[in-house]
């Protein structure tokens, strides 16, 4: 299985890319890639183009590890209730038939991810725009229905994504994994 981490948060110091390291150490058997959105510079449609065949190094890097995966991994903060701008423009952008291989055949897993306790809305929102791009260019792929709320992320996960021993968490997390990971294993096997 081949891991895509996609980390939503374009912010310095953020808390996505904490649990996008954590999922990553959990996949230490699994090839994983982290996309870090702190790198982000996929332009907003008044602003130009996005030209598949003349990607910058950060959409490139983003298309190869998704066409390379089994698994995606969408992590996002809750950002006013919602998913991050960064996150709608990039579904918006790449959600098109141009880039349909980066979302055929394809488990998708959400995270929520919250200073406090929060962040099941923003993977909710998720949810649906993923159905959509799914149903909309006919594709063969799935949105599993486990998602992850990671509550007061930065009391849990230190900075490099190790864990800071709260069981309820880390049994959580795991489980998280393991459910995702049984589900692209009967995915794929069809």
């Amino acid at each position: 299985m081949n891991i895509c981490i996609i980390s939503g948060s374009a912010r310095a110091n953020n808390n996505t890319i904490r649990v996008a390291k954590a999922l990553k150490q959990l996949h230490h058997a699994h090839p994983a890639t982290i996309i870090d959105f702190q790198q982000y510079d996929i332009p907003l449609i008044v602003h130009g183009d996005v030209n598949a065949e003349a990607l910058t190094p950060f959409q490139q890097q983003l298309c190869n590890a998704m066409i390379a995966a089994d698994i995606i991994y969408i992590i996002t903060p809750e950002y006013n209730w919602s998913t991050t701008p960064e996150i709608l423009n990039w579904l918006h952008r790449f959600g098109e038939r141009v880039f349909m291989p980066l979302f055929d055949n394809k488990v998708f897993a959400l995270v929520g991810v919250s200073t406090g306790k929060g962040g099941k809305a923003p993977a909710l929102h998720l949810t649906g725009i993923l159905h959509k791009i799914i149903s909309f260019m006919d594709l063969e792929s799935i949105v599993s229905p486990k998602l992850f709320e990671s509550h007061y992320t930065k009391d849990v996960l230190d900075e490099n994504g190790n864990l800071l021993g709260n069981t309820a968490y880390e049994k959580g997390l795991v489980n998280f994994v393991e459910y995702t990971y049984k589900i692209a294993e009967r995915w794929k096997k069809n």
